[in-house]
């Protein structure tokens, strides 16, 4: 599961891929500086670790983790090839989420390839270019199926087509109950779940904002403002108040749109949080650690979070009737805690 940061050149993209996955990438003020794409992991944090801490107190705590990808620059003409536009697209393609960069700052120094700063032409060109893009997919699909056009699959993409074309994203289709799998292997872009991302001055406050907090409500997006000028400080702040920060609140909700859920292993060694997918049953969530305890897999001793917090201890909460075994198709809670039983 990847999140993918896209949006036009010199917008702060690589300067945010450096700061949320610790890497020093090539972050330059001109078009293209990232041309192959930068991939990180990214620590999510989780206020659940730090309290599973205080009771155990372990030697160290692991957090679970995310990929990222900081992709090229995007310009008009994307979808054609412009600026090696096909080879970025194809990067996008690959991702789960977008995290989309749309720059507000002023800065003269750094180059901004339209010449002027324009936050909504700016997200407009980025929406433009997958559309065509995903106009182009559909339309060859559409082409390979004229011989079934009272296929159900058919019928739907001629209604997103035809939305497409009105100059909306495919996220704000009113698909119904499970029309989504007829398109899925189509690997659209503007489908894909979307966090805005506005790059602003420190403490700027302007027109553009409520409009692209508006544009962004109305796709059910969510948009997050943040002030990438300085990363010294802005990494500063994170250590001291981070759970109050922009980047605390992105990655967070990065994690809830890729529709991931938490596990934690506990012990004097080490407590250490595990991401799966939502609604994942316990004999999956084992594979995960190890493919050992998947094939050996009997059942897990399984402790809900609050319940483990309550009691203070897994004896207390045992004594309380508050362990159970999950089976094979049982399913997990987000925060449960466990321990996997198998044959060796």
């Amino acid at each position: 599961m990847k999140c993918g940061i896209i949006g036009l050149p010199n917008t702060g993209k690589s300067t945010l891929f450096n700061i949320i996955s610790n890497n020093e990438v090539l972050s330059e003020n001109f078009p293209f500086c990232t041309i192959e794409p930068n991939y990180g992991i990214v620590s999510v944090p989780d206020k659940r670790l730090y309290e599973l801490k205080k009771i155990i107190n372990p030697i160290r705590i692991i957090p679970y983790k995310i990929k990222i990808v900081d992709i090229a620059g995007l310009i008009k003409g994307s979808h054609k090839g412009d600026g090696l536009g096909n080879k970025f697209l194809s990067h996008i393609r690959e991702t789960n989420i977008l995290i989309h960069m749309i720059r507000f700052f002023t800065d003269i120094s750094v180059l901004h390839v339209e010449k002027s700063i324009d936050p909504i032409r700016d997200k407009e060109i980025i929406d433009l270019e997958l559309q065509l893009k995903d106009l182009e997919t559909i339309e060859k699909r559409l082409d390979k199926m004229k011989k079934n056009k009272i296929d159900q699959s058919y019928i739907l993409l001629k209604k997103v087509f035809s939305f497409l074309k009105e100059g909306k994203n495919i996220r704000m289709f009113p698909f119904k109950s499970h029309e989504k799998e007829y398109i899925k292997n189509l690997h659209l872009l503007t489908i894909k779940p979307v966090i805005y991302v506005c790059n602003i001055d420190d403490n700027q406050n302007c027109f553009f904002l409520k409009t692209i907090k508006e544009m962004g409500k109305k796709e059910k997006s969510h948009t997050i403002i943040l002030s990438l000028k300085n990363k010294s400080i802005i990494k500063k702040n994170n250590k001291e108040n981070f759970h109050e920060s922009g980047i605390y609140k992105l990655i967070k909700k990065a994690y809830e749109l890729l529709n991931l859920q938490t596990f934690f292993t506990i012990g004097k060694k080490e407590i250490r949080g595990w991401s799966i997918p939502n609604h994942w049953t316990a004999y999956q969530a084992s594979s995960v650690i190890h493919t050992d305890l998947k094939k050996g897999f009997l059942c897990a001793e399984v402790i809900h979070y609050n319940d483990f917090i309550k009691y203070g201890s897994l004896e207390n909460a045992k004594k309380a009737g508050k362990m159970f075994l999950a089976g094979k198709n049982s399913f997990l809670q987000d925060g449960d805690i466990i321990h996997f039983r198998f044959n060796k």
